[in-house]
């Protein structure tokens, strides 16, 4: 067909009310194969981005300053994560912008916990007080891992450098440090840290919901082009993720959706989380490992500014960097 003839037969559908397709938004998303991240994988299965006019492509990190990387130079369009001190300095080079809550502290809820290795404990390292003197697995300089070894030090009254930081880069050599000996402590989400202390090598220690009360642990960010040049697809995106939430809340927080969308939600997830293992085996820490993750994905505001307060004292990010640099609070409720 020629492209005269081409646009008669466009001109006359329109005419007859028929409205040509639109296609939808091709999205890349980054995540880890956490249980915190939970409804990206609702949303993505149970069609609600679909909903939205949303195609979603997962593309899948080891930790949290990578992916902020990836969105700033447009590999991945949202990212979600812990705040890290990656993501502070691409957002002061207007670069990316917080724009919703996921997994947040809350009393009542299993959250994070604090490990020790069986060595360190049995050396005496039995609650987080006398983690002065000695060393704490992170991920890397800047990490929520980071911010949560300080953030230990500071409530018990000892200074920050007496805890000896050690940077594994990745999720898994830590675990395989802690259990191994070659680092004293850490702390995970539960989905992991339960399933690491039921064996002889970790012990729990405590919690950090004692230490950071109400901590925004993960948030949702995207590029500040999308929220300048794309807003409705960043409302979209939110309102499709926050169905997500709702459904794993309702399955394995609350639990207020019954048993058996309880099993369901088990095995929607096992497809990401523990992927690697039997159903059977996977479903205990999945189940266990349920964190509440905010409704509509609000935002703690307070918990950011806490957290980029710390940054900041660290010397990991200028001190001329704001909250509004940080955040974009016109998508979501802010508390």
């Amino acid at each position: 067909m020629g492209r005269i003839a081409a646009a008669v037969t466009l001109v006359a559908g329109l005419a007859a009310g028929i409205s040509p397709a639109l296609a939808n938004d091709a999205v890349k998303l980054g995540a880890l194969r956490f249980t915190s991240h939970a409804p990206s994988f609702v949303a993505f299965e149970r069609g609600y981005f679909a909903e939205e006019g949303i195609d979603v492509t997962f593309e899948f990190f080891q930790a949290a300053q990578p992916m902020a990387v990836a969105i700033a130079s447009g590999d991945v369009d949202f990212g979600l994560t812990a705040i890290s001190g990656g993501l502070i300095n691409l957002a002061e080079k207007g670069a990316i912008k917080v724009v919703g809550g996921a997994l947040q502290e809350e009393p009542g809820i299993d959250g994070q916990m604090i490990l020790a290795s069986k060595a360190a404990y049995d050396a005496g390292l039995t609650t987080p007080a006398e983690l002065k003197g000695r060393s704490f697995g992170i991920t890397q300089t800047g990490s929520s891992f980071h911010y949560m070894a300080h953030k230990i030090a500071d409530k018990e009254g000892f200074a920050r450098s007496e805890i000896t930081l050690r940077p594994l880069q990745k999720v898994g050599a830590v675990i395989g440090a802690l259990k191994s000996g070659q680092i004293d402590s850490w702390a995970i989400v539960p989905h992991i840290a339960k399933a690491i202390s039921a064996g002889p090598e970790i012990e729990a220690i405590g919690m950090v919901a004692d230490y950071i009360p109400d901590y925004q642990v993960t948030t949702v960010f995207t590029s500040t082009a999308n929220t300048v040049d794309n807003p409705e697809l960043v409302k979209r995106f939110l309102r499709a993720f926050a169905k997500g939430a709702a459904d794993f809340n309702a399955a394995l927080v609350d639990k207020t959706a019954g048993e058996e969308e309880a099993d369901a939600m088990i095995e929607l997830l096992h497809k990401y989380v523990y992927a690697d293992r039997p159903l059977e085996k996977a479903a205990p820490s999945i189940r266990n490992g349920a964190m509440r993750i905010n409704e509509g994905a609000r935002l703690n505001v307070t918990s950011v500014k806490d957290q980029l307060d710390w940054f900041k004292s660290e010397k990991l990010v200028a001190d001329t960097i704001t909250l509004e640099m940080l955040v974009d609070d016109r998508f979501v409720e802010t508390q």
